[in-house]
């Protein structure tokens, strides 16, 4: 019976013994200094994560068009088309269509983003990962936005304009009506009259406006993604996250 014991207390201690080895053997591992390969990897695996999530929230139903920090509206100049409409039967039903149908065209364009980082994330070097490990809170979303604007930019902007075409009243739609509004203000502004009453001609490109508002919204859900796995733990949600950004903690 004692040697049963004595037995038992021999391999709990070296059972004791071997996990607590075995925890500084970790503890040794994670102090070592990051590896070019490590921060690579792990900010290629925060970048794909961030971006998914991104895409995920923002192509939901709704992912735009009830989000007021990404919701795509039209530019102040467009107030006076807005107010002209809204005065008819059921105008303010139409400019409300009008803005869903963009944020809807937004939200198609989002299921697409993903590939596009992706690209942008298996090109990047070890250069651009210790800069992003080390840069601003949001140095990754700047990486993404430098590199992927273009491509993203090609996706989004014929599935806005494929809603602004739409007719909204007759044969009359968004961007036409868009275009006889400044077309008529520019003709004014630009006379004498109108520039010595200070009026100013609006050059602002309708298209080009909401796409450049959509891509925007993009961003703005990346750089909160990558700020989670930066600043939050528990968004570190694999072993190389958390050895990679965990020595952002010391």
């Amino acid at each position: 019976m004692k040697k049963t014991g004595i037995i038992l207390f021999t391999a709990a201690f070296m059972l004791i013994s071997g996990c607590a080895e075995l925890t500084q053997v970790l503890q040794t591992v994670s102090d070592l200094p990051l590896t070019e390969e490590e921060v690579i990897a792990g900010l290629r695996e925060a970048l794909t994560i961030g971006s998914r999530n991104s895409a995920d929230i923002l192509s939901a139903e709704d992912g735009y068009y009830l989000d007021e920090t990404v919701k795509v509206l039209l530019p102040d100049e467009a107030m006076i088309i807005v107010d002209n409409i809204s005065k008819l039967p059921g105008g303010e039903q139409l400019v409300a269509d009008v803005i869903l149908r963009i944020n809807r065209a937004a939200e198609d364009a989002a299921k697409d983003v993903t590939p596009i980082f992706v690209n942008s994330i298996k090109a990047m070097t070890i250069r651009d990962g210790f800069n992003i490990l080390n840069g601003q809170d949001n140095a990754a979303t700047e990486y993404l936005r430098s590199t992927t604007w273009n491509d993203l930019y090609s996706l989004y902007k014929p599935k806005i304009q494929k809603s602004t075409e739409k007719d909204i009243i007759g044969n009359i739609s968004t961007i036409d009506s868009w275009n006889a509004l400044t077309s008529k203000w520019n003709n004014v502004a630009n006379t004498v009259a109108g520039k010595l009453a200070g009026l100013k001609p609006v050059n602002v490109d309708l298209n080009e406006f909401l796409t450049e508002k959509a891509l925007n919204g993009v961003f703005v859900k990346l750089e909160a993604e990558e700020m989670k796995i930066r600043k939050d733990a528990s968004a570190r949600v694999t072993a190389l996250l958390k050895r990679v950004f965990g020595s952002l903690d010391k």
